[in-house]
């Protein structure tokens, strides 16, 4: 399927801090790369939800959002995503309408069983029921935001008694609705169940797990189908890490310490995961670009990406940058950049008219300098014609 005529482009902030460094600050820059991405015209921002691990700093995406907001004027802001299981539907449905009505409607709800155990586990959830309750949950939201008539429910872990939303959404019918979807396909399940968006982390082009990709897409459809939902390709975003500059060995030398700890420190160390790479850390950035899993290098790097991405998948409709910090601060800066300035252009029919004026006027240059050169020899007859 071809890609959308204007994809859309943003970030995926989970986010990512180092230990060690102030966690004030860290926020803070959390909110500079979104007003910077504001700037640069990025579509949208998917903010994260975590308590626990030490890395991923936010707890709250409504209030991130809300300050963000105020400091952007328009890019979109999305939950990336509320963990379902650890909320009252009524209260998630709300605040997402207060942010709805206050950013006149440049949020956006993405939604999640919860990543980390250890947030559950904090929590008294068993991990086994998260799935079952984020469904359950969703399924109430949806009726909170579409339904006019007081609703009662009655589960394990929450009651509803005549309950409805307080306010109506400011986007009608409501605001987009997209869910995660990761290794299992119990995401895509819900999205299909929902007719929902899909923000799928965790894509690796060029490995095994990418011709995972497509057939993904069709658990959504055959759900879809069976719950007479539909699915569009063009609400499906992609999550890949990503670290540009002009050159590859430059953008890899750039990120090889950072991105060894991301990877090392946190998703193994301390997350548990299995090792992706059973060699010196600091080879470990060479072993995932060579796999496809992230893209480090130029512009033309990424816009080949994408094209692998698009081929293995089917066709989708946004890439989004898990944000990370391999680089400095101004490193990881220019790198939003170089993006926003060679990659963006090229899937959102930006350079289409402008490359067709070029070639055209290129062509007819020697036809149009005659003319010019018509035009002033006229001119100065006729001065030097013009009666002293």
């Amino acid at each position: 399927m071809p890609l959308p005529p204007r994809m859309k482009f943003g970030i995926f902030l989970a986010p990512f801090h180092w230990l060690g460094e102030n966690p004030t600050l860290g926020l803070e820059r959390d909110l500079e790369t979104v007003q910077w991405l504001d700037h640069l015209g990025y579509d949208e921002a998917w903010i994260g939800e975590h308590h626990s691990a030490g890395w991923e700093t936010i707890s709250s995406p409504e209030l991130f959002i809300a300050t963000a907001a105020e400091r952007t004027r328009h890019i979109k802001l999305g939950t990336g995503v509320i963990s379902l299981p650890y909320h009252h539907p009524l209260m998630v449905a709300n605040r997402m309408i207060q942010l709805d009505h206050i950013t006149r409607g440049r949020v956006m709800l993405g939604v999640g069983p919860g990543a980390l155990v250890s947030d559950a586990y904090m929590l008294g959830i068993e991990p086994l029921t998260q799935r079952p309750r984020m469904d359950e949950a969703l399924g109430v939201i949806m009726r909170l935001l579409t339904e006019t008539e007081p609703i009662t429910h009655h589960a394990e872990w929450f009651t509803l008694q005549r309950a409805m939303t307080h306010l109506r959404p400011y986007t009608q019918p409501h605001f987009p609705i997209a869910v995660a979807a990761a290794q299992s396909p119990s995401g895509m399940q819900l999205a299909g169940k929902h007719g929902a968006a899909v923000l799928s982390l965790g894509i690796r082009p060029g490995s095994a797990e990418t011709v995972k990709l497509d057939s993904f897409w069709q658990i959504a459809l055959d759900v879809a189908k069976e719950h007479g939902k539909t699915m569009n390709r063009h609400d499906w975003r992609l999550v890949m890490p990503v670290h540009l500059a002009e050159s590859r060995t430059e953008a890899i030398e750039q990120a090889r310490l950072g991105a060894a700890r991301f990877q090392r420190d946190y998703f193994e160390d301390t997350m548990g995961f299995e090792k992706t790479f059973d060699g010196p850390p600091e080879q470990l950035i060479d072993h995932m670009v060579d796999s496809g899993a992230w893209c480090v290098g130029t512009p033309d790097d990424l816009i080949a990406a994408i094209h692998r991405l698009d081929e293995s998948s089917g066709g989708f409709g946004g890439l989004l940058v898990m944000a990370t910090e391999w680089g400095t601060r101004e490193q990881v800066r220019h790198s939003y950049e170089l993006i926003a300035r060679y990659v963006m252009p090229q899937f959102q029919n930006s350079l289409t008219n402008l490359t067709a004026s070029q070639e055209w006027a290129a062509r007819e240059r020697h036809n149009l300098m005659a003319l010019r050169t018509k035009s002033l020899d006229k001119a100065t007859k006729d001065y030097q014609q013009k009666p002293s």
